[in-house]
């Protein structure tokens, strides 16, 4: 509506808006806008916008800001509901599956709702149920998006540098898969192999065990953590624990998940974290997560030393690797704007070195020179800064930056570790022997396929092509004409020396040639007025 009052167009629409509406829609901006309209559409668009928050690279960031305030607005299942999804999930009766259930759920969001329960065995465990039929909805919503970005990539023209209908499929491909909750079962359990193998001293990260026989698509049972949310400080405080040295775990922990495991919770939000009575941090909601390369990670090493150390020339280089070396621009406004921001950067007080900070500024770089990273760098940048945000909560004066260094000197360490490069040693003689052993064969083979002339060589000259279209064109003109002369005269003989037929006076044979020299005629003109083209089909009747 803001639209329509400033543009000034479509007045018959304008009339047709109430004026308390109009008035109740100039005090929002676009982008709360956009925002209420996906809380209104329901759970597939809220999770599109959730998403597309992690994508600063396509939408602004204050549209960012207003996504990460998506909330579902969605009941609780009723209780006869719950009850009847988590039976036919597991073809049993609540009553003989548990030794107790509670009927009301604890937690509530649009695609699934969370119950107590305790297993025979004595384990008290949370369900997460999915609700009823929201495959089904989303699966048509998600039809709906297609045909909107297939409008809009024919509407509006500048729209396809951002690939909609790329970006709805690799949405489609993201929500069905957190749809499967086999699939976050799988996620559980790796990220828990990996603190499992965690021998460190500060591995303070733990997650809740998986129950597979109570698993399924629409159901994921998990240990029930007995933790306190890390945004309650005084509750856990009150039970002796110190915020700051929280603040110093969630961080290690946070950072071990991307440079030592290379895999990492991509939504810690306080609502995600727990303080247990242990002082651990147990990691919620494994829906969303973020994987990276090994190589990956050590080029994240190195792009932060090379911050630290004010290398314009390594960050460019690191930058390249990460976008498989795509042509740059204008390298002398990238190493500009890069001196920039390390200059910006060197004369920061520590407590303003927050990776999160360089990090936005950097993406901002590379958004505006249209370099391609991976999809997990943004993805990476978007969890730091949420996690960040709960560190700084607890702990104002924390230099993350001193904590995170160890981690990447070791990421970058490891590419020149002897262990590794012995490794590579090896393999390279390996390969080398395979090699060696495989050649006299593949020679003796070409030699015997030379001499049996079952080689060829095909050749491919792109500038040659042309000329053979002129050419064959050409000839078909040329062969056009002759056959219209040919006929010409044909029928005139026919018509002067009254043989055959005769239709209105005239010789029927001389008529047909002179007809079908005219169709001729009319399709080398058509020709003609298309340009350089062989549309014409006639040539396939004649023959």
């Amino acid at each position: 509506m803001q639209y329509l009052e400033e543009s000034k167009r479509f007045g018959f629409i304008r009339v047709l808006i109430p004026r308390r509406a109009k008035k109740r829609a100039q005090q929002y901006t676009k982008y709360e806008k956009i925002r209420l309209v996906c809380e209104e559409l329901g759970p597939t668009f809220i999770k599109f916008g959730q998403i597309l928050s992690n994508r600063p690279d396509l939408i602004p960031l204050e549209l960012i800001d207003e996504f990460e305030k998506l909330q579902d607005n969605v009941p609780p299942m009723s209780e006869k509901e719950a009850k009847y999804a988590v039976e036919n999930e597991l073809k049993d009766s609540v009553e003989n599956l548990f030794a107790w259930f509670e009927t009301a759920p604890f937690a509530s969001a649009s695609m699934a709702q969370v119950h107590k329960a305790t297993l025979h065995t004595g384990e008290r465990v949370a369900l997460k149920v999915q609700r009823p039929g929201i495959q089904e909805v989303i699966v048509e919503d998600i039809k709906v998006m297609y045909q909107v970005a297939a409008v809009l990539l024919k509407r509006v023209p500048s729209i396809k540098s951002f690939d909609p209908i790329g970006l709805v499929k690799n949405f489609e491909e993201s929500i069905l898969k957190e749809l499967d909750f086999i699939n976050e079962s799988i996620n559980v359990q790796r990220f828990n192999l990996n603190l499992t193998t965690d021998g460190s001293v500060d591995q303070y990260a733990r997650a809740p065990k998986v129950f597979p026989k109570y698993t399924t698509a629409k159901l994921l049972t998990l240990e029930f953590m007995n933790g306190t949310k890390i945004s309650k400080i005084t509750e856990y405080e009150e039970k002796g624990l110190d915020r700051k040295e929280i603040a110093k775990r969630l961080a290690i922990s946070y950072y071990k998940q991307i440079f030592d495991y290379g895999f990492f919770h991509a939504d810690p939000h306080p609502g995600n974290l727990l303080v247990l009575p242990s002082g651990k941090i147990c990691y919620l909601d494994f829906g969303m997560m973020g994987s990276i390369l090994p190589r990956d990670i050590e080029l994240f090493g190195q792009l932060f030393i090379s911050i630290t150390n004010r290398d314009v020339k390594k960050i460019i280089k690191v930058l390249q690797q990460l976008s498989d070396n795509a042509p740059i621009n204008n390298m002398r406004a990238l190493e500009f704007d890069l001196n920039e921001f390390v200059q910006r950067y060197y004369v920061r007080s520590v407590n303003e070195t927050e990776l999160s900070k360089l990090m936005l500024e950097l993406k901002d770089i590379i958004v505006q020179h249209d370099l391609t990273v991976p999809s997990h760098f943004f993805l990476f940048i978007r969890s730091l800064v949420t996690v960040e945000g709960v560190i700084y909560k607890l702990d104002p004066e924390l230099s993350q930056f001193g904590l995170v260094r160890p981690y990447l000197v070791r990421a970058v360490a490891k590419k020149f570790s002897p262990i590794k490069m012995g490794k590579k040693v090896l393999n390279s003689l390996y390969e080398i022997n395979n090699y060696m052993e495989e050649f006299p064969r593949d020679l003796k083979n070409a030699i015997r396929k030379i001499n049996r002339g079952e080689i060829k060589v095909d050749i491919n000259h792109t500038g040659i092509d042309p000329m053979v279209h002129t050419i064959h064109r050409v000839s078909k003109q040329l062969a056009s004409a002759f056959i219209i002369c040919s006929l010409v005269i044909a029928g005139a003989m026919f018509t002067v020396s009254d043989i055959g037929v005769r239709w209105w006076n005239t010789s029927a044979v001389g008529l047909i040639c002179f007809g079908i020299a005219f169709i001729i005629a009319f399709g080398m003109l058509r020709n003609y007025r298309k340009g350089d083209r062989d549309d014409w089909q006639g040539w396939k009747h004649l023959k």
